[in-house]
């Protein structure tokens, strides 16, 4: 197992090595490509004089052979750097420093650090929320084959899936907020300083989200579990008289649920800095609304932040759904 999950980790790093050099060529050599200098994404929001765009491209070290300014980039995620935009303005950004938004003066790093609690809420609640019911649903619908239930949930997973959040969004800040006022209008606040205004502020994001990904779960859990439960072992299993509760949590679901976790590291690895429309309809400033606004903005350092620390989430993900495999698969070996 250890030696598993050392080789995991450095397949890992490989591939962020790898996805650091591909998001450096996009945004750094790719403005090139087509006459552009990359200083236009970096200082100011009046394009300066030809000779200002000398003066920032070797004051950022543009005019550099690409691997050193990879290597520059690269060494100031790593051990921090100082950056100049030639008005004066000089800091230092520690490591790990994603850059430096000379249009927000703030560092990279501070903003996705403001911006990622907001994010690892959204994403996680709702993850929890619709793999609960998904699962639940999609076991109920398999046990009762052919029943008014699974009929019912079978309906009803369609619908939910036709449904996008720009619709249920709004429909449920309608019902719950403004007619009802269950929810009165809050902003977000963190967990650790008033965890009912967190729960308020996340739990009709929440609702969106599950929504839409339990329906998904249901039907896949529906029917990997009647495809598990007609294999032998499940057959063997009752012959010998095991309680029918037992061969569905011990042998059937949890067989069933290896392809539900899978998918569930990759989806909620994706959610971090993917959740724009949610964002936006519910007013939370996560890190798809804000990469959204430097896209706008056209603030290179924090796209190529935001792409970084999207990549490492994904990437974590995954290796923590191949650990899971062991617990929930006694089928698996890492051998």
């Amino acid at each position: 197992m250890i030696r598993y999950l050392a080789r995991r980790l450095a397949g890992g790093v490989v591939v962020l090595f790898a996805s650091s050099i591909v998001t450096f060529l996009i945004f750094q050599v790719g403005p090139r490509a087509a006459n552009v200098s990359p200083a236009l994404y970096y200082v100011g929001k009046i394009p300066p004089s030809e000779a200002g765009l000398q003066a920032i491209d070797h004051r950022f070290g543009f005019d550099l052979p690409i691997w050193r300014q990879y290597l520059h980039w690269l060494g100031g995620i790593l051990f921090g750097q100082t950056l100049d935009d030639g008005s004066g303005d000089v800091v230092h950004c520690s490591a790990p420093c994603l850059g430096y938004s000379f249009r927000q003066h703030l560092p990279v790093t501070r903003m996705i650090a403001d911006a990622l609690p907001i994010e690892l809420s959204i994403a996680v609640g709702a993850a929890v929320l619709w793999l609960l019911v998904g699962v639940t649903v999609g076991s109920l619908a398999a046990l009762t084959r052919g029943s008014i239930f699974d009929r019912a949930a079978t309906a009803t997973t369609l619908a939910a899936l036709s449904l996008p959040i720009f619709v249920t969004g709004p429909v449920l800040l309608l019902v719950f907020k403004y007619k009802l006022g269950w929810l009165p209008n809050t902003d977000y606040a963190p967990l650790t300083s008033d965890p009912l205004q967190w729960f308020k502020s996340m739990v009709l994001a929440w609702i969106v989200l599950a929504l839409l990904f339990a329906a998904l779960y249901a039907r896949l859990t529906r029917a990997n579990l009647i495809e598990t439960m007609s294999e032998d072992y499940i057959r063997t299993a009752r012959a010998k008289g095991l309680s029918r509760r037992r061969v569905v949590l011990r042998h059937g679901l949890r067989a069933a649920l290896t392809p539900i976790v899978t998918i569930f590291g990759l989806d909620v690895g994706q959610l971090i800095g993917s959740a724009v429309i949610t964002e936006t309809v519910f007013n939370l400033h996560g890190l798809g609304l804000m990469s959204i606004q430097a896209i706008q903005s056209r603030d290179l350092p924090v796209i190529m932040g935001v792409t970084i620390v999207a990549t490492v989430v994904i990437v974590v993900a995954n290796i923590l759904v191949d650990v899971c495999y062991c617990f929930i698969d006694p089928r698996v070996s890492y051998r």
